[in-house]
């Protein structure tokens, strides 16, 4: 959802009326078990929509028409956001207003709720039906003085007509409008959970906990400084436009969409190793670390974690910690050869230092005082490098 002008994405491939549960704010996997984490995140602010109306301490509601820079036909209204069954309901209607034929709403925290970095999420059913496009979303707070695409983008959700894919991007100026995203399939009209995890290096869009795309800001890469300042939030649902295109199925109409929680949390960092846990390490190419077996030298080029991609965190004295895996031990092999996972015993070559980076994911220090690294995939890791990047920075699973 563009406040500008917006480019096509060509080449990207339960009801409940009860309050909710926000005590457990821990990320779990399906075991029921804390996940181990270097990054923790801490609940900050959420709207549970569980009163009678729209709370305009958090939102306040955009007005008008005149196609929102995207050519879309909708005139935004606040009577078409409702409060009901602990949802936000916002409603897309065949109804004229002001010179336009049809109505919705588009509600905003900006002066409200602003934020830098976190995790910001929500619970989303999507309507569908050729013409409608519903969003979820993030505008950069200086939005009036820096004007769109300047201030930045991150659409967190967007759907268009009758699609099963789902869209996550990011937009920004680049010495021109640049953008980056990608996208997965779900089932639009069933209840989601929508979310980008976004910290000082990176963009991370998930579905459901399942990561489908991430975008680098580290060091303001590609000219990406708009992402290191305050955005607010959005949802909407727009009727037409540049993405979904002009021809609207009115038999679709009225059309809603059900938001049953919006929550941000807080980056929190521990430095503390999770000693006794097993974790499985992500490396920035999205695939994860692999002890093969202890067979062959280690590489990060596995889709999914197996056992020979889980390593349990052993504490190997002095503040240092071993990964074992299999019964074998992680060997930095000293920085000379590619590291391996075949040691019977801890000697000084599986020891690392457990660091925690500026945005929570974790880099392993061997006792030669160089950094493993993934590698990207492309060959088998090292334990060669002198400084942290992108490759060099795991998240844990």
């Amino acid at each position: 959802m563009k406040t500008v002008i917006i480019s096509l994405l060509a080449g990207f491939s339960l009801f409940s009326a009860c309050k909710k549960d926000l005590k457990n704010t821990e990320t779990t996997g399906p075991d029921g078990k804390t996940n181990a984490r270097a990054l923790t995140y801490q609940l900050q602010w959420s709207d549970e929509f569980d009163g009678s109306t729209v709370n305009t301490t958090n939102w306040a509601f955009e007005t008008g028409g005149g196609g929102w820079g995207n050519n879309e036909q909708q005139y935004y209204q606040s009577q078409n956001a409702s409060v009901a069954n602990g949802n936000l309901v916002i409603t897309a209607r065949k109804q004229s207003a002001g010179g336009l034929p049809y109505t919705s709403a588009r509600l905003i925290t900006r002066g409200k709720r602003e934020f830098t970095y976190g995790r910001f999420e929500a619970r989303i059913k999507l309507p569908q039906g050729q013409g409608q496009w519903p969003a979820f979303w993030m505008l950069g707070a200086n939005i009036a003085t820096v004007p769109w695409p300047g201030c930045g983008e991150i659409d967190i959700m967007e759907n268009t007509n009758t699609s099963s894919s789902v869209l996550g991007t990011m937009h920004w100026f680049n010495t021109a409008y640049s953008y980056y995203g990608g996208n997965t399939t779900t089932t639009p009209t069933d209840y989601h959970v929508y979310r980008v995890d976004w910290t000082p290096t990176a963009i991370t869009w998930f579905v459901d906990g399942v990561q489908f795309f991430t975008g680098n800001i580290a060091n303001n890469i590609n000219g990406t400084e708009e992402f290191h300042r305050p955005f607010f939030l959005l949802l909407n649902m727009a009727v037409g436009g540049n993405l979904p295109g002009q021809t609207i199925n009115e038999s679709r109409l009225p059309a809603s969409m059900y938001v049953d929680y919006v929550r941000v949390y807080q980056l929190r960092e521990s430095a503390v190793a999770p000693i006794g846990q097993t974790v499985s390490l992500r490396g920035f190419n999205n695939q994860f670390v692999s002890g093969e077996n202890g067979t062959a030298p280690m590489w990060c080029n596995r889709a999914t974690a197996g056992d020979w991609e889980k390593f349990t965190v052993i504490d190997a004295g002095n503040g240092k910690v071993a990964l074992r895996s299999m019964g074998k031990y992680v060997s930095s092999e000293n920085g000379a050869s590619a590291i391996t996972c075949n040691r019977t015993t801890i000697g000084d070559w599986e020891k690392f230092d457990w660091v925690v980076n500026p945005d929570g994911k974790i880099s392993l220090r061997g006792n030669n005082g160089k950094y493993i690294s993934s590698e990207n995939g492309a060959i088998a890791m090292t334990c060669d490098r002198t400084t942290v990047s992108g490759w060099e920075a795991f998240s844990l699973q």
